[in-house]
């Protein structure tokens, strides 16, 4: 192990959560020892997401999280240590990732966290660390349904669905960035904030399926549609999608759902689990090549997070989980950890 600075005490603030439906709670825990293949992270950020909430309430099995434990899947930070096998990161380097809160992982709601090197991605200086926290799993889920599902690229017409959500407006900015012209639906009061990102809006609430498909596609559908909503949603995205070529694709597949629509335009689905590296190992270097993308994507200046400008620190962390659960987020919700 490489120590860079003064060593880390051997406790750390950290949110508990005690059990499932209680409040999380502020205590101390053992700071973590890095292991073969993990580096110690000093973290600035977390991320907030609506999957912590669904976590912390007990409503997400497929999280495979058992208290007591520390949420937090999003972080960004600085590297402290490195076991002597990981090459690429160094002590002082800013990072951020997709690297707990689910399983047998810790969370980011903690002031240190020893965490699998290959799920990291160096920080852009185009961002703030606040601004890195807020984008590793939207962006990943993006990026796996987007490029890696349905390859998007130049010249088609894609239809993001919520996209002024967490995933939804960095899938508008991802798809932008290959080439593709960009249709999002929103609600009212959502609509601009769609169009800011360089995306035609779509009122969901006043325009219905058949109308914005006959009047952006001529009738012919869109190429591809990514449902980041669920529900009804996903099955207008079936009869949204253009014959034979066209591809669904959705990050919440939850529900029961006719595809007799989509098998009547012979058009493809693909659904996307963005958790899957980190509950069983398997894919972690993808992640980080996929966070590579999304930095080399801020510095060019084609993606920026929506961050919530509101404050929280650990002291208030459940504050932050409570503007999540009420959907009150004007962006993503992002916890100061340090400082």
């Amino acid at each position: 192990m490489t120590p860079s600075r003064p060593p880390v005490d051997t406790t750390m603030r950290a949110v508990l959560l005690e059990e499932f439906g209680s409040p999380l709670v502020l205590g101390a825990i053992r700071t973590p020892v890095p292991g073969p293949g993990q580096v110690l992270v000093r973290i600035a950020a977390s991320g907030v997401n609506p999957l912590d909430t669904k976590i912390s309430a007990g409503k997400a099995a497929h999280a495979r999280t058992r208290p007591p434990a520390v949420l937090g899947l999003d972080l960004a930070g600085v590297v402290e240590e490195t076991r002597a096998d990981v090459t690429g990161l160094a002590p002082g380097d800013e990072v951020f990732g997709l690297t707990g809160g689910v399983g047998d992982l810790q969370g980011s709601l903690a002031e240190y966290a020893a965490v699998d090197a290959r799920l990291l991605a160096r920080k852009p200086d185009a961002l703030t660390m606040r601004q890195a926290a807020a984008l590793p799993l939207v962006f990943i889920t993006a990026w796996e349904g987007l490029v890696d599902r349905a390859g998007v690229r130049e010249g088609q017409k894609v239809l993001v669905h919520g996209g002024a959500g967490g995933i939804g407006h960095v899938a508008v900015q991802l798809a932008r960035a290959r080439g593709a012209e960009v249709f999002a639906t929103g609600s009212p009061r959502s609509l601009q904030t769609i169009a800011g990102l360089g995306a035609t809006p779509i009122d969901r609430t006043t325009t219905p399926v058949d109308a914005y498909v006959a009047e952006h596609t001529g009738g012919e559908g869109f190429d591809v549609v990514f449902d980041t909503v669920g529900g009804e949603t996903l099955d207008a995205s079936f009869t949204a999608v253009r014959t034979y070529t066209g591809h669904v694709v959705s990050a919440l597949g939850w529900g029961t759902h006719s595809l007799a629509p989509l098998s009547f335009r012979g058009a493809g689905y693909s659904g996307v689990f963005t958790l899957l590296p980190m509950l069983t190992g398997r894919g972690r270097e993808h992640h980080g090549a996929i966070l590579r993308e999304a930095a080399a994507l801020a510095e060019a200046g084609a993606l920026r997070p929506l961050v919530d400008p509101r404050r929280f620190t650990l002291s208030t962390a459940a504050e932050a989980h409570g503007v999540v659960e009420r959907g009150e987020g004007r962006g993503k919700v992002v916890v100061d950890v340090a400082g």
